[in-house]
């Protein structure tokens, strides 16, 4: 015997269809935020993410860094549309029931889309944006009101309602998709940097240079990177007006002092190569990239504030970030405005980031805001769960090429990073580490801080072999074997892979 089919169950369980017709106008709602605010903080989901990562237990966060990866972030952002689709659908129903309640049709619609639009409003404090919400559920509402009135044979009222509802929600989901990806979201970021003309020629001269210093190989990031990594503690990036940003220096300081950005423009700028590696990437991760930055050095901000002889530095973030580390550190810190050559893209700190020689991403705060000298140290965000990636990075050699050649010999590659130590060569074994042999090295960039690509080709034996690969650095020390994790202070260890011929 047949069970009873859907259309059955929509027929039989009025409340079935009203509760359908409300997830399609949270669905709806989720769309029309994302229209106007596009993939903002004002955006209803990016708050509700960044809530739950910071409110997550430390073991769970520690799993989703260090297990789950990119992937964390993902399913972190989606569990966040489904709860903002939760929350406005909760407002549909309530529509729904004073509609039927007052026995007047278009109280549902507005009733819901006021509610939708309030939620939104608690949850990003971004009017405009939840005015989008609330229209688009008020909408959905009030074309399935409008879709179950007409007679039409064989098509029940409620399955019309139903369909009325799908068919607004899937037009206005997807036409806020479209809007909210097209949408500029911040002026000024990754756009032409605006230099002297000497300036340009030397940013010119030295990406050129480092396009021929590459190796050159498939598949193998060039040595200034094409996809830099980006890990950030919220979901959505902060969207700043570089004419309304400020850089304060404050705390144990003889008197505060301010910067805006044309301010620091305005200053004598220059060039440089940094590599940056992210405390939480696996021991042969992706998280480990380079570009060329342009900007002023830190010292020449801080020092017109008087600092003492303190302890620690805490850098402080527009997106609620902050980090602090030993104030010796910052000697060779940089202000970087621009990246390759361009102003710095929105996700990698636009207007403006702090970028510490040798020592681990974290510290690099992005859209930063203030730096306040400090007279004890203090936990930075990281360390409060439990993470201590705020001295110098650890020294690595990635394996992240393997082809075989049509002459038979096989190729193995990567890059190698020992901070401001230097990479003074690379060494491959295959046999599993019982004899090392020196790779071919990538000419070094200029800068104490940057990487080095490495690239060897051997005859393989028959079968499988096991490619180990470790960094020497430039005084001679070689890279330790010893293996951790990257909690609490960032992996280290060689990397090693099985290889099959």
């Amino acid at each position: 015997m047949n069970g009873p089919s859907r259309t059955d169950v929509l027929e039989r369980v009025p409340g079935v269809r009203a509760v359908v017709v409300a997830t399609f106008a949270g669905v709806a709602g989720v769309g029309g935020s994302y229209a106007v605010a596009g993939f903002t903080p004002s955006f209803v989901a990016g708050p509700i993410a960044g809530l739950m990562a910071r409110g997550m237990p430390d073991i769970v966060i520690r799993y989703a860094i260090t297990v789950l990866g990119d992937l964390g972030d993902q399913l972190n952002l989606v569990t966040a549309v489904a709860i903002a689709t939760a929350l406005f659908a909760g407002a549909a129903l309530a529509g729904t029931a004073a509609s039927r309640r007052t026995g007047v049709r278009p109280v549902g619609p507005l009733a819901a889309g006021g509610l939708a639009a309030v939620i939104a409003l608690l949850v990003t404090g971004a009017p405009l944006a939840s005015v989008g919400s609330g229209l688009a559920v008020g909408v959905v509402l009030a074309v399935a009101a409008v879709a179950s009135v007409p007679e039409i044979d064989g098509v029940s009222e409620g399955r019309r309602r139903v369909l009325g509802g799908a068919a607004s929600a899937v037009g206005l989901a997807g036409g806020g998709y479209l809007l909210g990806s097209s949408a500029p979201t911040a002026s000024g970021a990754g756009r032409p940097l605006g230099v002297s003309g000497a300036l340009r020629s030397e940013i010119d001269d030295l990406l050129g240079a480092a396009d021929r210093q590459s190796l050159g190989v498939d598949g193998l990031e060039p040595l200034v990177s094409e996809e830099f990594y980006e890990v950030d503690i919220n979901a959505t990036d902060p969207t700043i007006d570089a004419a309304e940003w400020e850089l304060t220096v404050t705390g144990a300081v003889e008197r505060e002092v301010s910067y805006t950005y044309d301010e620091i423009r305005g200053m004598d700028a220059e060039n440089r190569f940094v590599s940056l590696r992210c405390v939480g990437e696996s021991r042969n991760g992706e998280k480990l990239d380079t570009a060329l930055w342009t900007g002023v050095p830190i010292p020449d901000l801080v020092e017109p504030a008087g600092p003492g002889e303190e302890c620690c530095v805490m850098l402080r973030a527009d997106d609620g970030f902050y980090e602090e580390f030993p104030l010796s550190a910052l000697a060779d810190g940089f202000l970087a405005f621009g990246m390759n050559g361009e102003t710095l893209p929105r996700g990698h700190g636009y207007p403006a980031r702090a970028l510490i020689p040798g020592h681990w991403g974290e510290i690099n705060v992005k859209w930063i805001t203030e730096i306040e000298v400090l007279e004890e140290e203090v936990d930075g965000y990281w360390e409060e769960r439990g993470w201590h990636g705020t001295g110098p990075v650890n020294t690595v050699a990635k394996l992240h090429h393997e082809r075989q050649l049509d002459n038979g010999r096989m190729r193995v590659g990567g890059h190698a990073y020992a901070g401001i130590r230097g990479v003074g060569s690379v060494e491959v074994s295959t046999d599993g580490g019982n004899s090392w042999t020196e790779a071919e090295l990538s000419e070094p960039l200029p800068g104490d801080d940057v990487w080095r690509q490495w690239i060897h080709t051997y005859d393989p034996p028959n079968g499988e072999h096991e490619v180990v690969v470790r960094a020497v650095e430039a005084d001679g020390t070689v890279q330790p074997a010893d293996e951790t994790d990257a909690f609490p202070s960032g992996p280290s260890g060689w990397v090693s892979r099985t290889v099959r011929t």
